[in-house]
């Protein structure tokens, strides 16, 4: 049996077949069971008690004189109905005792681990004896004892899957939003660990049913007159040399049910691998990397507007001597170095640096969104002209959440895959501006519509995945665009994107910031891309701004070696075709691995012994920023070089 979902297939094997088969064969007999056979297998006939098998008692009768097959097929009912209460008690206490603590802070995390490691250290059957004891014996006591024993390994299992979930874009940013724990958790982490939880409890039904079975079986389970298989079992195993049939019957009903839910699961485990791929892969398959940079334009509207002045109004963001700080195993490691950084409303400023510069890292800070147990330390931090640590929760959120927008790297895993693009865009406006529904609605249409989104209804309508990575990308500058930011961070938004595509998502991000007026901070490892929009390039090193510098100063000639070496690594339409291209020699150093001095001194041809001995202060120098004690002169612009002749701010 083939079964198609949207491009991907899948396929029920024989034993997904053989499960279902047994599955309906065995709701038949726990609904039809009690009708048909409830009159034989509760009728007494001491006389004909303890026979063997025969035609009108296909399995023999017990010491009463009640057929056999009658009861074990009555007995079904009560059997599976406890298995399943059981499961779901068990299951269900399991999921929010193992989801709720992926949204606590660190110290809940631990408190929760501790005494979650101390329950699982419990044995699970000691523990469902010591519950039904308590609880009393009978089917009620059995059902609790079961569901209470087997909730600590459910909740190990959904801290784990949990804990993949709980740091993933959408849920950071969830949390900066003011969304409340309880709907974080029910809309963001457990529909996305759903699928490999329903598979295991329906693994855990056919477990569970033998688990009450053998409590049944030693007198604290199902009591007299009731009965399940595990009673029927134990009343009549004496008899096992002179009527086989009549005890092995409920012991062999008890393996087929157990069997029949073990395929099922690993029916549904085959399934969802199976299915897997469309929460990952876009609706056109994944963008190739860009090979070159995008053709940098002069802007939507043809011009070139000036970077604001010192004069032009306050500042977006103002962050001096940030710092951004992970525990290690010899001691704290400092990923971002005493960061100062000044943007003013309107300007476009681009950070650049090779992977492992902390180029994300401050920007993530500056959004609060470094994850544990990152800590992030700054002499000075505001945001539109207010700190985040000295504003109430409330007023903090909406500060991160609405004012301050973020444009992940990649959009496909900052989506949340389990919800429509709808629910996702207008939950920013129905948290922080307090819309209805149905404006939200309506302001996330209009939004989309503003970023160019073809049809903003239906594409409300869809999934994450349903989307190119073009429209991911603008869907997620629409998100940003829901509240009121003053300021855009955008993390590389074109790095998995084609060059068409990257140029338009640059030009989106230079109309949005003429119309809006918001500062725009984008981060990106291509400095072509950077000089394209922006105003002003910092450029990092090993967590450290080593030069801050106007796009004409830059292309006119850096002053730091490395910013020379970046721009020279940049092919261009005058590069020689028969020479290799240009690249940095040597690898940055890794945050254990700092020297004393200038950590660009390995690498750089010009280092002396005082760049190895003593790190560069970050000075003002010919109008720009620059951490280097040997800066080279600028240079004068070549015209037949089409670096310095395309480039420039949209």
């Amino acid at each position: 049996m083939t079964t198609h979902a949207g491009r991907y297939a899948f396929r029920i094997g024989p034993t997904g077949m053989l499960g279902a088969l047994g599955l309906l064969l065995l709701l038949f007999v726990a609904v039809a069971g009690p009708v048909i056979w409830g009159a034989d297998a509760s009728h007494l006939n001491v006389a004909a008690a303890q026979q063997g098998p025969s035609a009108q008692h296909l399995l023999g009768t017990d010491s009463l004189g009640r057929d056999m097959f009658a009861r074990v097929m009555s007995g079904a009912r009560l059997s599976l109905v406890l298995a399943v209460l059981a499961t779901a008690l068990g299951s269900a206490a399991g999921v929010l005792l193992g989801a709720f603590p992926t949204v606590l802070g660190r110290r809940g995390r631990r408190a929760w681990e501790s005494v979650m490691n101390t329950a699982i250290a419990f044995p699970a059957l000691l523990l469902a004896l010591c519950v039904a004891t308590v609880a009393g014996v009978g089917a009620k006591g059995a059902v609790w004892a079961l569901g209470i024993a087997s909730a600590p390994n459910f909740a190990r299992l959904t801290y784990t899957l949990a804990s993949s979930v709980s740091g993933s874009d959408y849920v950071l940013a969830a949390r900066i939003l003011g969304v409340s724990r309880p709907r974080l958790m029910l809309r963001h982490v457990l529909p996305n660990i759903a699928e490999p939880l329903i598979v295991t409890t329906t693994l855990q039904v056919g477990g569970m049913l033998i688990a009450l079975s053998g409590l049944s079986f030693i007198g604290l389970g199902v009591q007299p007159p009731s009965y399940d298989w595990g009673r029927l079992l134990n009343e009549n195993l004496n008899r096992i040399y002179t009527a086989p049939a009549a005890a092995l019957a409920p012991g062999v009903a008890i393996v087929i049910a157990g069997l029949v839910f073990t395929a099922l699961g690993e029916s549904a485990t085959a399934l969802v691998r199976a299915d897997a791929p469309p929460a990952r892969l876009g609706r056109f398959g994944g963008a190739p990397r860009p090979t070159a940079a995008p053709r940098p334009q002069a802007g939507p509207a043809g011009q070139k507007p000036a970077m604001p002045t010192a004069d032009a109004g306050a500042y977006a963001l103002r962050v001096h001597d940030l710092s951004v700080v992970f525990p290690g195993p010899v001691g704290p490691v400092h990923t971002v170095r005493g960061v100062t950084l000044d943007v003013r409303r309107g300007e476009r400023v681009g950070i650049v640096g090779e992977s492992g510069s902390g180029k994300t890292l401050t920007a993530m800070a500056i959004a609060g969104l470094v994850p544990e147990p990152g800590r992030v330390t700054a002499a000075r931090m505001e945001i539109a002209g207010r700190d985040p640590g000295t504003l109430r929760a409330p007023e903090r959120r909406r500060l991160l959440g609405s004012m301050t927008a973020v444009v992940f790297q990649d959009p496909l895993s900052s989506f949340n895959p389990a919800l429509k693009m709808g629910r996702q865009l207008t939950e920013a406006s129905e948290v922080h501006l307090g819309l209805p529904h149905a404006q939200a609605i309506r302001l996330a249409q209009d939004r989309l519509h503003q970023v160019r989104v073809p049809s903003p209804a239906l594409r409300m309508a869809q999934y994450p995945h349903e989307l190119s990575g073009g429209m991911r990308q603008r869907a997620m500058i629409a998100m940003g665009l829901m509240g009121e930011p003053e300021l855009i961070i955008a993390d590389e938004p074109t790095t998995a994107l084609d060059v068409t595509v990257q140029e338009q998502i640059v030009r989106l991000l230079g109309q949005i910031n003429q119309d809006t007026n918001a500062a725009v901070l984008m981060i990106s490892h291509d400095i072509s891309v950077v000089t394209s929009l922006c105003h002003r390039v910092v450029v990092m090193y090993a967590g450290h701004i080593v030069e801050d510098i106007d796009v004409a100063s830059l292309l006119a000639g850096p002053a730091h070696p490395y910013t020379q070496a970046l721009l020279a690594s940049v092919p261009h339409m005058g590069s020689d075709r028969n020479q290799p291209l240009a690249t940095i020699p040597g690898r940055p150093p890794q945050p254990l691995e700092l020297p004393g001095g200038c950590a660009f001194a390995p690498r750089c041809p010009f280092a002396s012994d005082t760049c190895r001995s003593r790190q560069p202060p970050l000075q003002a120098r010919d109008g720009r920023r620059v951490a280097c004690w040997h800066p080279r002169p600028p240079r004068a612009a070549d015209p037949t070089d089409t670096t310095t002749t395309t480039a420039g701010p949209a």
